[in-house]
């Protein structure tokens, strides 16, 4: 049965491979569907993320599985406003709201993105595969910005080599953080990985990582009676795409927690500020790419949402 939590106790015998071991535990799972689940982050051992079928067990370790219900294998359409940014034939660019969850998943089977644009442009089904029409990038469900999708196989193909490689494409976000980064500007670059003792969480690790480069620059800072620290408008570019890079990157690399961030972030220190922030201040300010078929230059902007404003340095002004 889907969307359930099993457990197992590794027998006295001891195992070899915990990827073997779990598929023969498992009616009717293959071992690549095993392997997934591990990928993810859904099987621990004695309470610890074991995503390695190499991980070394003993007799009487606990291992969990947890297994998410089955997501439709294709959206609907559904009547859901869109703020447009730039649209043709081949590419259509959206100014995402904070709140709005890309694609279906468990937990979010309606109401995204991909429901949106499938009501938007109809002959999207398809393009890419039926789960996920169109989509070559994400957004977190709370950070607001630009995102972009393909309206035709030949766009989808090209924009898949281009944001893989990370080549002709400058992707800017716009961040509100806890303190003041120092330097103020720099270069951040490590691993990033899923966290050992948390799955849903992601985090800067020593190995098992995918690489992660993140450039920063301090804008400007603001003085708030009561916060725990001063706040900083700081501006981040990103030359890898790897899952939560800035709010990782801010929280462990620099030691400025995004401000709203109720993962990486100190919700203490949120609660002094007025307004509480209700979600986490990242904006995808600036996406510029090459067409994926003209291959004409674009400048693809989203002006910063109204939750921002409060908490913007007073020198700000954003650029023209």
């Amino acid at each position: 049965m889907e969307g359930e939590r099993r457990e197992f106790v590794i027998p006295p015998e001891g195992i070899d491979r915990l990827d073997v071991w779990l598929t023969s535990q498992n009616d009717g799972f293959s071992r690549a569907r095993v392997q997934g689940l591990m990928k993810a982050g859904m099987v621990t051992v004695n309470g610890a993320v074991a995503t390695r079928s190499t991980v070394r067990t003993a007799p009487g370790d606990v291992v969990a599985m947890e297994i998410p219900p089955p997501v439709p294998a294709e959206p609907e359409p559904e009547d859901i406003p869109l703020n447009v940014i730039f649209e043709d034939e081949d590419l259509i660019a959206i100014d995402k709201p904070a709140g709005l969850v890309v694609h279906p998943a468990p937990g979010h089977l309606t109401g995204t993105l991909v429901n949106a644009l499938l009501h938007h442009c109809p002959s999207l089904g398809g393009i890419g595969g039926v789960a996920r029409p169109g989509i070559v990038h994400r957004l977190d469900q709370d950070t607001s910005g630009v995102i972009v999708a393909a309206k035709s196989q030949r766009a989808m193909d090209a924009l898949v080599r281009a944001f893989s490689s990370h080549t002709a494409i400058s992707k800017t976000y716009l961040a509100i953080t806890h303190g003041v980064p120092s330097p103020l500007e720099g270069r951040v670059e490590n691993l990033i990985g899923r966290c050992p003792f948390d799955r849903k969480k992601m985090a800067v690790v020593e190995r098992n990582g995918k690489p992660a480069i993140t450039l920063y620059k301090t804008l400007d800072k603001k003085i708030i009676s009561n916060a725990a620290q001063p706040i900083a408008l700081v501006e981040c570019t990103i030359l890898t795409g790897r899952t939560h890079q800035i709010r990782v990157h801010m929280a462990s690399s620099i030691g400025c927690p995004i401000v709203g961030d109720a993962v990486y972030g100190r919700p203490g220190w949120d609660k002094r500020l007025t307004p509480t922030p209700s979600r986490q201040l990242l904006h995808a300010r600036r996406l510029s790419l090459a067409h994926p078929v003209t291959r004409q230059p674009l400048v693809l902007e989203a002006p910063l949402p109204a939750d921002f404003q409060p908490y913007l340095p007073v020198t700000y002004s954003p650029p023209t």
